[in-house]
């Protein structure tokens, strides 16, 4: 299979000479013309080499650099900038935002060539050997109604992106889905729409086409609040293929399953890395909550982890007992996080997710935490310590 570049390049005739180099190379040429395009292509198409122009209208080469380096399913992918600056602060200003190398426009079709080569098989020695990593895929489900389970979702997705991931999340709660109305995101074409296709053609295009983007740049793949969505008929292979296909287009995604036991969850439940169950401190809830772990616990893939996470909507300053929920539950819980309704409330006017409406409130700071240690270090080691 021939190598896949994606160039980078505002100037139209750059971009079609470039790339009709490239593939007289009998190389696969993917083309952006703008900033984001090139991140959202960069992320979705994995290119084994990216050709930079340093100046764009919406963002810099520079910036685009500097942002596929942060994001971990693009940091490894080598860069070539590209431009009409020769000055050598020009180049040091590349190579510190994280180029592999420089060349200036205009260049010899031979001398691309060459430094293309040369990029790609440095890149084949540092990409890892199929099957050993793979992203990490999180279901929120709430132990009941009302207990703050998009929230959650949102937020974890919301401190990943904070930290310099490329998250996607998607609502699976069809003709009740609230998180593109939370986001102030209107799109016609979402997940209902993916839905509609055969099982085996739920593929990555496919579901880029349905994505809505945030003004942080948060990607989401939203079920809508109209009650006829929830009459659309698809089978649980659908949704499964749905999640199989946004996994592979990023190394985290979220998925708010809703609440409580249905076919849908059992089904899953069984393609997330971790599956977290939302509660409030209500006698109420924590019953019910003990009857839906009890009823998941025996069909959870094994490796896989289940985690409790309580959400008290009282005074943040009061959080209920921590030992005292862990024995109504029958098990340990891996976070309380204390939601003030005031910044909940605010956040949701603002349509901006907590953790990035107000990092430094404590409810943030629990939410961004959590985030982590459902992601970074669980990459690291098994044991992952609670939250407290």
């Amino acid at each position: 299979m021939a190598e896949k570049i994606l160039v980078v390049d505002d100037d139209i005739d750059s971009l079609k000479l470039i790339g009709l180099m490239l593939q007289r190379n009998g190389y696969e040429v993917s083309a952006a013309s703008a900033g984001n395009q090139a991140l959202s292509k960069a992320s979705l198409e994995h290119p084994d080499l990216v050709i930079l122009d340093v100046m764009m209208p919406d963002m810099s080469g520079l910036e685009v650099c500097r942002r596929l380096r942060q994001a971990p399913e693009t940091k490894q992918i080598p860069i070539i900038m590209f431009t009409a600056k020769t000055l050598i602060d020009d180049k040091v200003a590349g190579f510190e935002a994280g180029a592999d190398d420089y060349l200036t426009k205009p260049t010899h079709p031979a001398e691309l060539a060459s430094r293309v080569k040369t990029m790609l098989a440095r890149g084949a020695t540092q990409k890892p050997a199929p099957g050993t990593s793979k992203g990490i895929t999180i279901g929120v489900v709430g132990a009941k109604g009302g207990v703050g389970t998009t929230s959650v979702a949102l937020n974890i997705a919301a401190a990943r992106l904070a930290a310099g991931e490329n998250p996607i999340i998607v609502d699976y709660r069809m003709g009740i889905g609230s998180l593109g109305l939370s986001l102030g995101l209107a799109k016609s074409q979402g997940l209902a729409s993916v839905l509609t296709h055969l099982p085996q053609e739920i593929q990555p295009r496919v579901i880029d086409n349905a994505l809505a983007t945030h003004t942080s740049g948060l990607r989401a793949l939203l079920a809508s609040a109209r009650p006829d969505e929830a009459l659309i008929q698809y089978s649980l292979d659908n949704e499964q293929a749905v999640l199989r296909a946004l996994r592979s287009m990023s190394r985290l995604v979220v998925a708010d399953l809703g609440s409580g036991m249905s076919a849908s969850l059992m089904r899953l439940q069984r393609e997330v890395d971790h599956l977290v169950v939302v509660v409030d401190p209500v006698p109420v809830t924590l019953n019910m909550a003990r009857d839906l772990l009890r009823d998941l616990q025996p069909s959870r893939p094994e490796g896989s982890k289940t985690h409790v996470v309580v959400v008290n909507r009282a005074a943040a300053t009061t959080p209920p007992a921590w030992n005292e929920v862990e024995q109504a539950l029958g098990t340990e819980i891996r976070a309380i996080i204390a939601l003030a309704s005031e910044l909940a409330l605010h956040s949701l006017q603002a349509q901006v997710p907590m953790v990035l409406y107000q990092p430094s409130a404590i409810a943030s700071t629990q939410l961004a935490k959590l985030a982590e240690e459902l992601t970074v270090r669980v990459r690291a080691t098994s044991q992952v310590p609670a939250v407290r």
